[in-house]
């Protein structure tokens, strides 16, 4: 285009985007406004381009929300706030991993239960192998993080071996200071997976993404920084 002028759809083809998507992206305030040519179309420059580049790397890094509050808080000149959102999110990211590697501790610390005759145990004793009181066990049958059957003539909890080890797990990720609310997904996930050994493959897949959104940041924060530096306006000759 004359005079580096770029159209919506020249930065639409970059990133396999439609023209409205960046019109819609300019509204958003994720790219700073366009010029208008005389005929009232939008004359995109490079500095936008730049702006559209650093979003699009900062999607996969730290989501599509905080990426739009990320741009439009840079283009209101409030980089501060920008790179507030960053260190949030790169918090999170720290606090994950530290999540996943509770749990894999946690599952190393486990080891097989001794076997029952009846193949069930009930509060009592279990509470008493895990050093616990009763209540706590009732406590965390409430926050779901042992589901119990009940004896169907006594109406006594029953736990199957798979109850134990959902409890000992529980047991482990609290003494390692995790909340209910933190623990009672990680529970539902071993369910999910069917027990400790199929959840290994779930925590590799778990670990893998915890490291792709790592590259992802150092990738973002690259594009975005090159929007930052082109952001400040050269003097003219």
């Amino acid at each position: 285009m004359p005079g580096g002028r770029l159209r919506p759809v020249d930065l639409a083809r970059r990133h396999g985007l439609s023209t409205q998507a960046v019109r819609n992206y300019e509204e958003a305030g994720i790219l700073p406004p366009a010029a208008r040519t005389e005929s009232g179309y939008r004359a995109y420059t490079e500095r936008h381009a730049q702006a559209l580049a650093a979003f699009i790397a900062l999607i996969p890094a730290h989501g599509h929300r905080t990426a739009t509050a990320i741009m439009q808080a840079v283009n209101r000149g409030e980089t501060d706030a920008a790179l507030k959102l960053i260190d949030e999110s790169h918090a999170q990211l720290l606090d994950d991993r530290r999540t996943l590697q509770a749990v894999e501790e946690a599952l190393r610390a486990l080891v097989p239960a001794k076997p029952v005759a009846s193949g069930v145990t009930f509060i009592g004793p279990l509470a008493r192998k895990l050093g616990i009181r009763p209540a706590t066990l009732r406590k965390w049958e409430r926050a779901g993080l042992v589901q119990p059957g009940r004896d169907p003539r006594t109406g006594y909890r029953v736990y199957t071996g798979a109850d134990v080890r959902d409890a000992r797990l529980a047991h482990q990720l609290r003494r390692g200071g995790y909340l209910l609310e933190q623990i009672a997904p990680l529970i539902a996930q071993v369910r999910a997976a069917g027990g400790q050994e199929p959840l290994e493959s779930a925590l590799h897949e778990w670990r893998g993404r915890l490291s792709a959104r790592g590259r992802a940041m150092i990738k973002g924060a690259a594009a975005l920084d090159a929007y930052l530096t082109g952001h400040v306006e050269k003097p003219t000759p």
